[in-house]
């Protein structure tokens, strides 16, 4: 089972998105197997002391095994001092390992440097960090490309490997490769960390 937490959209949105994706969200709700939850930002910052109590029993009982949370920069935007950011955000992360599930969690890529987070904590706190980036060949295409930043205890590769959104999900290319590419060509925008259970997951997204 899964738990999608959304801070920036809202629930129909969700479910919009993925209808017009091809996906049956609409049936695991109905089974039981998925929980898709819209929170307000600056409600879940204000509650966040009792969200981290109850995260658990919550996990538990629903039977969830994954879960989603998109994105942690809006939560990380409710605390003005950094410190602050970084106990919020720890503490919530280590909610979440106690809950046992794995889970991915979206964030904005810092403006300056698309590859470290917007406030450059969550990364910090994953087994995992993927980049998700647009490409443009020389032809002015357009693509998508991952990029595996860290893999925590693992070898992986290093190179950018196209992938492409589908009604199955994410697939990957792994036997191709980003070809006519300068380096100037290359814009990240989203990166994602991604473990295991007890692990944790997250994801970075760069608007622009």
């Amino acid at each position: 089972n899964g738990v999608f937490l959304t801070l920036q959209k809202s629930y129909e949105d969700i479910m919009d998105t993925a209808n017009g994706r091809g996906w049956a969200f609409d049936r695991y709700e109905q089974e039981d197997a998925l929980a898709v939850v819209d929170l307000d930002p600056v409600e879940m910052a204000n509650s966040l002391d009792n969200i981290r109590g109850e995260l658990p029993a919550l996990v538990r009982d629903f039977g969830a095994d994954r879960l989603v949370l998109d994105s942690v920069s809006l939560l990380e935007m409710m605390y003005d001092r950094q410190p602050d950011r970084r106990t919020e955000v720890f503490d919530f992360t280590k909610a979440l390992k106690q809950a046992g599930v794995t889970t991915m969690v979206t964030s904005e890529a810092d403006q300056d440097n698309p590859y470290a987070s917007r406030h450059g904590i969550i990364e910090y706190l994953t087994d995992g960090v993927f980049v998700l980036q647009y490409v443009r060949s020389e032809f002015r295409e357009t693509r998508l490309a991952v990029e595996i930043q860290k893999i925590r205890n693992a070898n992986h590769s290093r190179e950018t490997k196209p992938y492409e959104i589908t009604s199955e999900g994410i697939s990957g290319h792994q036997h191709k490769n980003i070809s006519g590419l300068s380096p100037a060509d290359r814009r990240p925008v989203t990166a994602c960390a991604r473990g295991t259970a007890p692990r944790h997951a997250q994801a970075r997204v760069r608007r622009g």
